[in-house]
């Protein structure tokens, strides 16, 4: 093989050049995994608007919504608001094998897709519980928590599948019934990482400023609304390019994020898809789960309120 080639229609070019200075892979590792994986990556993919991670040569990596001008044609978007910044993104719908390998191409290392579907991205899917621990935490602490987890789903009535992030924690889905409101999904994942959180504190924590986790697993249940999350089976731009996959919950405390890079993943999926097969199916959220977590506050309005708390004590006390 040369460095560039051509597959369904896309000129793949450098292919031999490295992803990065510590990514122990090149980019025809990346094309070669993706390849390999599209019809298990598609699904979770398709018809979400998408948000990528791009590490081109000399710069540093950076999140892309907005698609580049040189897009091709035949790769489709979705236009949608965006308050923040107000104006129009146009993000790229990766639903199909062309458009996953030309994205490839461009170096996107990490696919992002919206919780959504492209008809309404405020209106979850899944329901999603991130678990991310502390700096020189052992992943063995996470796996504990994500038990936790599995336990407050299990006495709510709820199944979900599991998978490692791609970095150093695990991310729990729980499909929805298309009833499910998005305000509603984002009350119910605080309530249960509140519920999970309760049944030991001792090693679980929903406090969203970093200081307060005292060393604690967080479990973050901010993905909601608008929010993204590393697709499974999305690379991620980490030393050796690990990649989100997916487990059964047996298996979890035997595994390590480390164990699926983009060169070692393939030969652990073999032709199988655990992301399908371990999903289960889609589920109404319990009345009581959605009113607890109404009353629950949102924990970035929280924290910046606390944020502005403490600044103006930490004022108040140097006046003194």
């Amino acid at each position: 093989m040369t460095a560039d080639e051509q597959r369904a229609g896309v000129e793949l070019t450098n292919l031999d050049q490295p992803l990065g200075p510590d990514a122990g892979a090149t980019k025809r590792d990346l094309v070669d995994y993706l390849d390999a994986v599209a019809d298990r990556i598609l699904p979770v993919l398709t018809d979400r608007p998408l948000t990528v991670l791009r590490a081109l040569r000399g710069r540093a990596p950076f999140m892309q919504k907005n698609v580049p001008k040189y897009t091709p044609d035949w790769v489709k978007t979705v236009p949608v608001w965006a308050a923040a910044s107000h104006r129009e993104i146009h993000y790229a719908l990766c639903d199909d094998r062309r458009t996953l390998l030309w994205l490839a191409n461009q170096r996107a290392i990490e696919y992002h897709p919206a919780l959504g579907l492209a008809a309404d991205i405020y209106r979850p899917t899944h329901l999603i519980l991130d678990l991310d621990p502390p700096d020189g935490a052992d992943f063995a602490a996470v796996v504990a928590v994500a038990l936790l987890v599995r336990q407050a789903l299990a006495d709510s009535g709820l199944t979900g599948a599991v998978k490692t992030s791609g970095s150093r924690g695990v991310h729990i889905f729980v499909p929805l019934t298309e009833d499910a409101a998005g305000d509603d999904v984002a009350a119910a994942t605080r309530a249960l990482a509140a519920r999970a959180e309760a049944l030991d504190p001792s090693i679980a924590t929903t406090a969203f400023i970093v200081e307060d986790r005292a060393g604690k697993v967080f479990v973050d249940a901010t993905r909601s609304g608008g929010a993204t999350v590393a697709a499974a089976y999305s690379p991620r731009f980490k030393p050796g390019i690990p990649v989100s996959f997916p487990v059964s919950w047996s298996e979890l405390p035997e595994v390590h994020p480390s164990d699926f890079t983009v060169r070692t993943a393939l030969e652990r999926l073999g032709d199988g898809d655990p992301w399908a097969a371990e999903m289960p199916a889609p589920q109404r959220l319990p009345a009581d789960l959605i009113a607890q977590g109404h009353t629950i506050p949102v924990a970035r309005v929280a924290a910046m309120h606390e944020g502005k708390r403490r600044a103006k004590a930490r004022r108040e006390q140097g006046s003194v």
